[in-house]
């Protein structure tokens, strides 16, 4: 802006005198009327002398105006850390730098501990809670061809998740079962629970009543879908509940069923698993769920064949969307090389409840 101001405005001294003059003439001339031919004459004198100035300092003027741009600063909201960071437990070191703060693997026929991190912490779960209602209705032996309907109750006010399955939905108990095991749904979850008899308050007694009876002292719900972050288990508890819910083939069908579909009025929406593990050939999982809240991080359990021996995987409060399958493939990839635990002959088993 200096050098444009400096360009347009410094003009030489003689021009600064003829200006002078030039005013002082035409404040003579204004005192005097003048002729047509004379007006026009010292117009046009006037016009030849006066020095190019006006006309380019208004915009030079103009421009330097002009505010400079302010970037729009746009504030985020940080992510939200889960109990998992809090409590410090992504400081503890393992032997495959995971990414979950929580491992756990077992062989399932002898119990013994082939990898462990942090396994009797406490921590909330999220939709790993779907199979204990899995669990529940299968042992409760409701038909799964009763009619089942969704309404305003099964809406999410925990976390206002949405969902397809919108009030006034009607399927199978069958139906429902599928798609809070293979999909996650949380309205489907919660309908299963609402439609046990003495309804929702009666299931959660029945999940923690079972919870119990199996051994797992570590584990409270609240709710059947995993939405609450009191709905809380240790890696130890959940390889006693997938053990106990491998028991059952519908449990093993449903939870590695890669997809479905359903009518919901005139239409047919397509679900889809949420664990791509089971479409990978690499892995042959017999049973397996998935969840997430934030509390929670990212979460997995699963039963799987590795190397000859049914393994349980148990991954808790990952940080990162895909971290904990990364965190399963590095487990496999380790179990079935050579020199892993699995493949090694002598290991003393460790029992589980140790």
């Amino acid at each position: 802006m200096t050098a444009a101001l400096t360009a347009i405005g410094a003009l030489p001294l003689s021009a600064h005198a003829e200006s002078a003059s030039n005013k002082a003439k035409a404040a003579k001339t204004a005192k005097k009327p003048a002729t047509g031919a004379a007006r026009n004459a010292a117009s046009a004198k006037t016009r030849s002398k006066t020095p190019v100035r006006s006309t380019k300092v208004v915009p030079a003027r103009t421009v330097a105006k002009v505010a400079p741009h302010k970037p729009v600063v746009v504030a985020v909201e940080p992510a939200k850390a889960s109990f998992g960071q809090i409590y410090g437990l992504h400081r503890t070191d393992d032997p495959l730098d995971l990414k979950s703060s929580v491992a756990l693997v077992i062989d399932q026929d002898t119990d013994q501990v082939l990898l462990s991190k942090n396994p009797h912490a406490v921590l909330p779960i999220a939709s790993i809670t779907k199979l204990m209602t899995g669990l529940v209705v299968t042992e409760a032996h409701q038909s799964l061809d009763d009619v089942l309907t969704i309404t305003q109750d099964d809406v999410d006010t925990e976390k206002g998740s949405s969902s397809r399955l919108l009030v006034g939905t009607q399927l199978t108990r069958g139906e429902m079962l599928h798609l809070a095991l293979m999909s996650s749904e949380n309205r489907a979850a919660n309908a299963l629970g609402r439609h046990y008899p003495g309804g929702l308050p009666a299931f959660v007694q029945a999940m923690n009543a079972k919870a119990q009876l199996l051994g797992m002292h570590d584990t409270r719900y609240v709710e059947p879908t995993g939405l609450s972050s009191n709905n809380q288990s240790s890696a130890r508890d959940l390889a006693v509940l997938v053990k106990a819910a491998y028991q059952h083939p519908i449990l093993r069908e449903l939870t590695t069923s890669t997809d479905a579909s359903v009518a919901v009025g005139r239409r047919q929406l397509q679900f889809h698993t949420t664990n791509g593990l089971v479409r990978n050939p690499s892995w042959d999982i017999g049973l397996q769920k998935t969840g997430y809240i934030s509390e929670a991080g990212r979460c997995l359990v699963m039963q799987a064949q590795l190397a000859g021996r049914k393994l349980i995987m148990v991954l808790l409060d990952s940080a990162g969307k895909y971290s904990r399958i990364g965190d399963a493939e590095r487990i496999r990839k380790w179990l079935t090389s050579d020199g892993s635990p699995v493949l090694q002959s002598g290991v003393k088993p460790a029992a589980l409840s140790n």
